[in-house]
C-alpha cells in the first residue's frame, strides 16, 4: 500500500523512535518558513522542525501532493509549536482536505494530550492529488508538525449507504474501555502499515462501580471485524456490576452533525461460556440502537471480535450511549470510536482553476492575496478577489466574477483569461497592466461587465469585444487606446449600455470622440507599411548610384584639370607637323606644275 509520511520542515530524511518510522524531507510541497518545533503532546512523532504560513503569504496555504494512486486513505496531519518566545504559541486555523473543512482549532489545543493534537480524515483520493490545506483565522501563524497520508482498504469503516460518495471521515475519538493508559495502534500490535492509531483511555465508563475485565486469551475476528483492528484491543474491556447493571457514557459533541459510531465486542468475560448467557440493549442519546445484542451469538463464539456500527445525527451537544442488560446482569463493551461525517464540497472545474494561476503568475498577484489551493472551496475561505457560484448541471464550483482593482498588478492580460468562460464581471481597474486587450475576451459569451479602466493597455479596442451580447457596461477609460471604436460597440449605445472611452487620446468614431480619418484594414496599413519600405530602400538605393556617378565625375574633371598643361602642349606640336606636312605637298605640286626649281 501507498505511504507518504512527511516531517514539515526537515531538510533531510529522518527516523522517528520507538518504531524506526521514515518520514521523508519536506521538499518543493509548498511555501511557508521552516522553524525548529516544540512538540505539544506526546501523541505527536519524535520530530524536531515544522513549517509555518505568515500571514504576508496570504491566508491560505496549501501542501500539494502529486501522484497519490486512487484509493482509499487515512490523511492526519500533526500541529506543532514554533520554537521561539516571538510567536504565538498556540495558532488557531482551520484545516481543509481536497477543498473540504475538516477542522477548525479551538483555544486550549496544545495543552491536553489527546485527539486535539493532530486531525485525522478517511478519504477517497481519485484524482491522483493529495491538496492539504491551512487557513488563517487571525490568531497566530498555522504550523505544522508532520503529514501522513497511508492507503488503508477500500472497504474500511464501511458505514452503509453513502460510503466513498462524497463523505470524508473524520476521527473525533478512539475510546479504549478499560485500558489504563493511552496507547497507540503499535502498543497493540497493530499492523503500522495503516497507521498507528491512538485510542485514548476510559478506564471508567461513567459510572465509579463499573469494573475492568481482560484477558490473554487469542481473540478471533468476525467478518464484521476489518483486518486492520488489532487483537489486543479485544483483550480488555468495561462490565458494568451488580449494583449497576447497566453502561451510560456521555461524550460532548458538536451540534447538528451526523456521527457513525462504531462499537467494539468481545466476550472474553469467563464466567459466560456461551449464547445466550449475556443479552442487551444499545440506546444512543435513549433511543435502542441494538435491541437484544449476544456477543457469542453474533460474532459465533466467545473470544471472538464484534463491531457494531450506526449512523447518529445530533441536534444537542451531548451523545449518550447506554447498555442495557435484558438478560444476565451486566453489560460489557471493549472501545468505542467516533467518527464525524462530513459532506465532501464540490470542487472548482479544474480548467478554470488552471486559468487563475496562469493569470496570477502573468500579473504578479501580490503574496498577501494567497491563491493557494482551490478558489471557491472550503466556502468558508474562498480567495480574495474571486467570485463564485454552484453549477447544479455539472456538479461543480465556477468562476462568475474577477474583483482585482487596486492591487497593484503588472504585465499583460493572457488569452487564457477565455477560459473563465462562466465570468459575468471582469474588474482590473486601478492597476498597471499594460499590452493588448486580448480579443479573446470576445468569446465569454456571458461577460455583462468589463472594466479595464486605469491601466496601460494599448493598441486597439478588439472587434469581438462587439459580440458580446450580453455586456451592459465597459469601461476602457483611462488607457492609451487608439483606432476606430468597433462599430458594434457604438451601436450598443442606443440600447441603454454604459460605455466610457474617454482620457484615450488615439480613440476615435462615436459620438464624444474624434472623428476617424479613412478607415484602412489590418491587411492594408500592413500593405502601406511594406510599400513604404520598399520605396524607401530604392529611393535610397537610387540617391547612393547618384552619388557614386558624381563622385566619379569629379574625380575625372580633377585628374584632366591636373594633365591641362601637358595636353596642350602636344595638341600644339600635332597641329605644326599637320601644318607643315600641308605646306610641303603644296610645293611639291608646284614644282611639279612649274618645271624644277632654280634651286635644284
Amino acid at each position: 500500500p501507498y505511504a507518504l509520511r512527511i516531517s514539515c520542515g526537515a531538510r533531510d530524511d529522518v527516523h522517528s523512535p520507538p518504531t524506526n518510522t521514515l518520514w521523508y524531507k519536506d521538499f518543493a510541497y509548498t511555501g511557508g518558513v521552516p522553524a525548529n518545533a516544540t512538540r505539544p503532546s506526546f501523541i505527536t512523532p519524535s520530530l524536531d522542525t515544522l513549517r509555518y504560513f505568515p500571514l504576508s503569504e496570504g491566508p491560505e496555504n496549501c501542501y500539494n501532493i502529486n501522484k497519490v494512486p486512487r484509493g482509499h486513505y487515512l490523511v492526519r496531519i500533526y500541529f506543532g509549536l514554533v520554537e521561539e518566545p516571538s510567536f504565538d504559541n498556540e495558532p488557531l486555523f482551520d484545516v481543509s482536505i481536497e477543498g473540504t473543512l475538516i477542522y477548525s482549532l479551538s483555544s486550549g489545543w496544545s495543552s491536553h494530550d489527546d485527539e486535539q493534537a493532530f486531525v485525522e480524515g478517511l478519504i477517497f483520493l481519485k484524482d491522483g492529488t493529495a491538496s492539504l490545506c491551512f487557513h488563517s483565522t487571525g490568531h497566530g501563524d498555522p504550523a505544522i508538525l508532520a503529514i501522513e497520508i497511508l492507503q488503508i482498504d477500500n472497504r474500511a469503516y464501511y458505514f452503509g449507504k453513502g460510503y466513498g460518495q462524497g463523505t470524508i471521515l473524520r476521527t473525533d475519538r478512539r475510546l479504549s474501555c478499560g485500558a489504563k493508559d493511552p496507547k497507540f495502534g503499535v502498543d497493540y500490535s497493530a499492523d503500522h502499515w495503516g497507521g498507528d492509531r491512538f485510542w485514548n483511555s476510559l478506564p471508567t465508563f461513567g459510572q465509579n462501580s463499573d469494573q475492568v475485565i481482560s484477558t490473554t486469551n487469542s481473540i478471533k475476528k468476525a467478518s464484521q471485524a476489518p483486518n486492520f483492528y488489532p487483537e489486543a484491543l479485544y483483550q480488555t474491556a468495561l462490565i458494568s456490576t451488580d449494583t449497576q447493571p447497566d453502561l451510560a457514557y456521555a461524550m460532548e459533541v458538536e451540534p447538528t452533525r451526523n456521527y457513525s459510531l462504531w462499537l467494539h465486542f468481545a466476550e472474553i468475560d469467563p464466567s459466560v461460556t456461551g449464547v445466550g448467557e449475556r443479552v442487551f440493549d444499545v440506546l444512543i442519546n435513549g433511543d435502542i440502537a441494538f435491541r437484544d445484542v449476544d456477543i457469542a451469538s453474533m460474532a459465533g463464539d466467545i473470544n471472538t471480535a464484534l463491531v457494531l456500527n450506526t449512523t447518529v445525527a445530533v441536534s444537542g451537544r451531548s451523545l449518550t450511549i447506554t447498555l442495557h442488560p435484558t438478560k444476565g446482569n451486566h453489560a460489557i463493551i471493549n472501545a468505542i470510536e467516533l467518527l464525524e461525517l462530513v459532506l465532501a464540497e464540490s470542487k472548482t472545474l479544474p480548467d478554470e482553476i488552471r486559468a487563475l494561476q496562469r493569470l496570477k503568475n502573468t500579473l504578479g498577484l501580490p503574496l498577501r492575496l494567497g491563491w493557494n489551493g482551490d478558489p471557491c472551496v472550503p466556502e468558508q475561505h474562498p480567495w480574495s478577489g474571486v467570485d463564485c457560484q454552484y453549477d447544479r448541471n455539472i456538479s461543480k464550483h465556477v468562476i462568475d466574477g474577477l474583483d482585482l482593482d487596486n492591487q497593484g498588478l503588472r504585465g499583460s492580460l493572457p488569452n487564457d483569461i477565455s477560459r473563465l468562460h462562466h465570468l459575468q464581471s471582469i474588474n482590473l481597474s486601478g492597476n498597471s497592466i499594460s499590452g493588448l486587450i486580448p480579443s479573446s475576451l470576445g468569446t465569454i459569451n456571458s461577460l455583462e461587465t468589463l472594466d479595464l479602466s486605469f491601466n496601460a493597455f494599448n493598441g486597439s479596442i478588439p472587434e469581438s469585444l462587439g459580440q458580446l451580447t450580453s455586456l451592459r457596461r465597459l469601461e476602457l477609460n483611462g488607457n492609451s487606446l487608439s483606432g476606430r471604436v468597433p462599430a458594434a460597440l457604438g451601436g450598443r449605445l442606443l440600447h441603454g449600455a454604459s460605455f466610457n472611452f474617454t482620457d484615450n487620446a488615439g480613440l476615435c468614431g462615436i459620438p464624444g470622440l474624434p472623428p476617424c480619418g479613412p478607415h484602412l484594414s489590418v491587411g492594408a496599413k500592413i500593405g502601406i507599411a511594406l510599400g513604404s519600405c520598399v520605396a524607401f530602400l530604392v529611393s535610397v538605393t537610387c540617391l547612393t548610384c547618384w552619388w557614386k556617378r558624381r563622385q566619379n565625375i569629379l574625380r575625372a574633371q580633377r585628374i584632366a584639370a591636373r594633365d591641362a598643361p601637358y595636353a596642350k602642349a602636344r595638341t600644339h606640336f600635332n597641329r605644326d607637323v599637320q601644318m607643315t606636312r600641308h605646306h610641303g605637298h603644296e610645293h611639291s605640286r608646284t614644282a611639279a606644275e612649274n618645271g624644277p626649281s632654280l634651286l635644284a
